[in-house]
């Protein structure tokens, strides 16, 4: 395969129509889906802990958008009330909240939208509410990122299935680009290799940072079954992979480039979770939840009154609207990585291609990505 090239590992930056800012409907979905379990994981930390005088807290892998900060106001707003139902509301209280990512994720977008939210925030708490300070960390999660013993409350949303680099060992894997069932067995034991690397440096770094009975709460997009070869559940990369093939024997793509490429994430089963939780040491696992979201969710929680013209006979988006929609979702976390391996020339005609093959499969299939949230509790 030769020297692997590196990564881009960032969301499409901007506010452009392909930009990941307005094209993370999807994860909204999933964040509200999971709120339940942050929400009792808040309540459950405040009633074995108290409250200290200044909540500092971490979003790891926030992006950029509007996601990000809603996550943060849901935080401040439950902090809120359970300081007015512990009474507790008397004392002014503070929170310190970093929002990490990579250094070349859009902090600028995101950095945009704090007057607005420092604005509402005012509003909500008043003169007497929680003050918040929010500061930017650039900085891989996979490693030290605070002092030891500082933080309380560690988040994340739709990060953590990224591994901190492309596996060794993936030579045999050509045309693939990621796990599916047609790879052969060493594939799937690199990246899961990789995996338990990434997530055991992950739990022995936040151990480090985060204060006796802190919390975090980690959403991700998993798999369902313990058994990669058993079911193809990232079905998006298979039919992207099919893509790009068309695209080398269009004699638009190098073959040569299309093996020595793979995808840097790895979708845990629950096995693989618990089986790390458990070895690294650092935490309890207090709740393990999952839910399904379909790959079009947010397609159809947008379709308004003023798109009927576009709904086909059974009340959904028209096959091809939906299957663009769903491409720029996927393009929104996906372009950077293949445009840092095969240059920004293709991807236009890349995932007009994609956008055709989504089309044709949702209409004979309904996939969903299973998602994984987990409670942790720092020992």
């Amino acid at each position: 395969m030769g020297v692997l090239k590196e990564v881009s590992v960032h969301m499409t930056v901007g506010n452009g129509e392909t930009s990941y800012a307005n094209n993370s409907a999807h994860q909204k979905i999933g964040i509200s889906k999971a709120k339940y379990v942050l929400d009792e994981c808040l309540k459950e930390m405040v009633a074995d802990n108290g409250f200290s005088k200044c909540f500092k807290m971490v979003d790891l892998g926030c992006s950029s958008g509007p996601n990000t900060l809603s996550v943060v106001a849901e935080i401040i707003d439950t902090i809120g009330r359970l300081r007015k139902l512990n009474n507790v509301d008397h004392e002014l209280p503070e929170m310190e909240v970093f929002l990490n990512d990579l250094e070349g994720n859009d902090f600028n977008n995101l950095f945009k939208l704090l007057p607005s939210f420092y604005k509402k925030l005012n509003e909500v708490t008043g003169n007497e509410g929680i003050r918040c300070f929010v500061s930017g960390l650039p900085g891989s999660f996979y490693g030290r990122l605070f002092p030891s013993n500082t933080l309380n409350f560690v988040y994340s949303s739709f990060s953590l299935q990224w591994l901190s680099k492309i596996p060794e060992g993936l030579e045999n894997n050509k045309e693939n680009i990621h796990m599916s069932m047609a790879s052969p067995p060493e594939i799937f034991e690199a990246y899961a290799r990789q995996y338990r690397r990434d997530f055991t440096t992950f739990l022995t770094s936040r151990g480090e940072e985060m204060v006796p009975g802190g919390r975090m709460v980690l959403t991700f997009v998993g798999r369902s079954v313990e058994d990669p070869s058993t079911k193809d559940d990232c079905a998006h990369f298979t039919l992207l992979a099919s893509s790009l093939l068309e695209m080398v024997n269009e004699g638009l793509v190098k073959e040569s480039d299309l093996h020595s490429f793979n995808m840097p994430i790895y979708t845990p089963s629950k096995q693989d979770v618990e089986g790390v939780i458990q070895k690294e040491g650092s935490f309890n696992l207090d709740k393990f939840e999952a839910f399904l979201v379909p790959w079009d969710a947010h397609v159809k929680h947008e379709d308004t009154l003023d798109q009927i013209s576009q709904l086909g006979a059974n009340g959904s988006a028209s096959d091809h609207s939906r299957g663009k929609r769903v491409s720029d979702f996927i393009r929104a976390y996906t372009e950077p990585v293949l445009t840092s391996h095969f240059g920004s020339s293709i991807i236009d005609k890349l995932y007009g291609k994609y956008a055709k093959k989504l089309a044709e499969y949702l209409s004979t299939e309904q996939p969903s990505f299973y998602n994984i949230i987990i409670c942790l509790r720092m020992k």
